[in-house]
This record gives C-alpha cells, structure tokens and sequence, in this order.
C-alpha cells in the first residue's frame, strides 16, 4: 500500500514496511510556501567551475528601492548622473570579489567549452576569445589580480560560458543593479558617507595605488561585504551608455540593453588610475574607442583592449530573471561598427 501526506514542503510517500520517501513539493508561485523556500534558498554560496580547483563566492542581497544618480550638488556630479531617480531592483547573488584572472583564464585559454547544464544557461554557442595582442595581464601578474583590458562583448561571453558550465544563470549586472549595491544603503556620495580621507580604507585609486591594480580583497569591503565596488578597476555593467536615460528610464529594473554596436557601454566604480570624484557611487563611465588605441588588427579585436588596463567586471545571478535579460548575449561580431 501506498499513501502520500504532507509536511511543511515535502511530501512523504509512506510505503509497506514503513519506509518513509519525501521529496520538495513544487510550491505554487507568490505562496507562502514559495516565499519560504525562496528565502531559504536565498543564501550566500561558493560555486565552482567544473573541471577545476577555481571558485568564487556569490554575495546574497535582498531587493530594494534607491535614489539613483547623484543631487545637483553633489561635489564632482556630471550631467549624466541627472535627473536623480527612484529604483528597484528585485533580490539577486552578487559576486564577493571582481572576476580574476584565476577564473577567466578557464574561459579564455582552458578546455573546451562543457555542455549547457540547464536550458536557461545561455542559448546558442559560446565562442572563446581569439589570442590577444601581447601580454594581456600587461605585466601585473595573474592569479587573484582582477582581470583587465577585456572588451564588453569578452565579459558577456564569459557570463554565458560560465552559466553554461555551472547551470546557474550569470550575467553582467545592470547598471541600476550596480549602483544599488555599491551603495549598500547609503545615499551620499560613497557608500560610508561624504568624507573623502575615508575612501583609502575601501579602494584602490590614484592616491593609493602606486600605479597598478591589486589583488581583489584587500582592501575593506562595503555594508553589503562586496569588495573593490570603488577603486581597483572599473566594472563592465549590461547596460549601452547613454547620458539622456535617466530621464525616460522606469521605476522598476531599468536596462538599456546592448546593440550590435561596439560603443558605447557603460563601466562603473572608477580605477585605480582615478581622483576621488571618479569613484563616487553615482559616477558613470562610456566605454571609447581610446580602449583600443593601439590594437593594429583591422577590423580590432572584439576580445580584448589594449589600453584599458583600468577596466575589468564581476558577475550577478537574479533570484526571479527579468524576462528582457533570460539568456541575453551579445549581438557584437567582427563585422560591428564602433558607433
């Protein structure tokens, strides 16, 4: 004889012998239930590329509203930061640290590609960046030195390979993402207030740096314990740039997704090459053609920069995947136009 019952989200199947069999019951959507398993599930984690001893940990953040951009007096605004703006962006995993060489040197020079582990991990084939012109760590060393001189489309792709090797969705964040947990609660114009003399204890910038980036992690970590938010490099976000978009962008989970275009993109957080006023929470950054400079290829790599040694990202996966972004990737080939 066979009986189910149920338990707090499970079922049990009471078999002859009194054997006892249970297995998570599929929650209906928006219930109690399903906020519960939800938030039990919504914790902070260390995942793996498969394959290798490399991992990387994934900071749990609750969803949220903000001010986003920066007050008309805020010392060092740029125009693009305007008009300031109410957001919300739904709960996600954020990385710990800005990806490094450790992890992207999986992608760029490792095996071969693994099969996709999940429908939702990135659709189509994933391509892997041609060789790059000259020393891409640019003599800065490797290991745990965050990765630098990657193009937009480079960093898309690694999201896409990595959600296919690990079966988890990862993504560029948006910029509104971004800003929200580089701020981490705080309002003004760095995450622990107004006071500039304090941003050495946080970040890497010009004052500090001693003209190179350094090792992720060493220096504090903000409210959310997200490190090198400001400073180090400045981090790729899913966003095209553009200076007008905070005048039409909406309330909830803004993007301006990327086009087939080469620039511009947005980067956020400033380098260890930048003042103060760079790294400030609101401070937002185009990709140029400037990045390429002296890349001789023609047409240029869409792999890797050759002066953008200030330029580097770190990865988020969403709790609830806003439709627009479910296995987005980049439209950006050979053929691109810059602009």
């Amino acid at each position: 004889m066979e009986v189910t019952v149920r338990l707090a989200g499970f079922a049990a199947l009471l078999l002859a012998g009194n054997a006892i069999l249970t297995y998570p019951l599929a929650a209906r959507p928006g219930s109690p239930l399903a906020r519960t398993q939800t938030a039990q599930a919504h914790a902070t984690y260390t995942d793996t590329i498969p394959g290798t001893p490399v991992t990387f940990e994934m900071v749990a953040l609750p969803g949220g509203t903000f001010e986003m951009g920066s007050p008309p007096d805020e010392v060092g605004r740029a125009a693009d930061e305007g008009p300031r703006h109410s957001v919300t962006v739904g709960p996600l995993w954020v990385g710990k640290y800005e990806v490094t060489w450790d992890e992207y040197d999986r992608f760029a020079f490792g095996a071969a590609v693994p099969a996709p582990q999940a429908p939702s991990a990135g659709a189509g084939l994933v391509t892997r960046p041609t060789p790059p012109y000259g020393d891409e760590s640019f003599g800065f060393g490797k290991g745990r030195q965050p990765v630098i001189n990657i193009t937009h489309h480079a960093a898309m792709e690694y999201t896409r390979w990595l959600s296919q090797a690990t079966g988890h969705a990862y993504r560029l964040p948006t910029e509104a993402e971004w800003e929200y947990f580089a701020r981490a609660g705080s309002a003004e114009a760095y995450p622990f207030g107004r006071d500039v003399s304090r941003l050495d204890a946080v970040a890497w910038y010009a004052a500090n740096a001693k003209g190179r980036p350094h090792p992720v992690g060493s220096r504090a970590a903000n409210a959310f314990g997200l490190f090198d938010t400001l400073g180090n490099v400045t981090e790729w976000c899913l966003d095209r740039y553009d200076p007008d978009f905070y005048a039409r962008s909406p309330a909830k989970a803004p993007v301006l997704l990327p086009t087939d275009r080469r620039y511009p993109d947005v980067t956020r957080g400033g380098s260890w090459a930048d003042e103060a006023v760079r790294l400030r929470s609101a401070a937002r950054r185009p990709s140029t053609e400037a990045w390429s400079r002296r890349d001789p290829q023609r047409p240029q790599s869409i792999w890797w920069h050759t002066d953008a040694t200030i330029v580097g990202f770190r990865i988020v996966r969403a709790i609830e995947q806003d439709p627009a972004l479910r296995d987005v990737r980049s439209t950006v080939t050979r053929d691109s136009e810059n602009r």
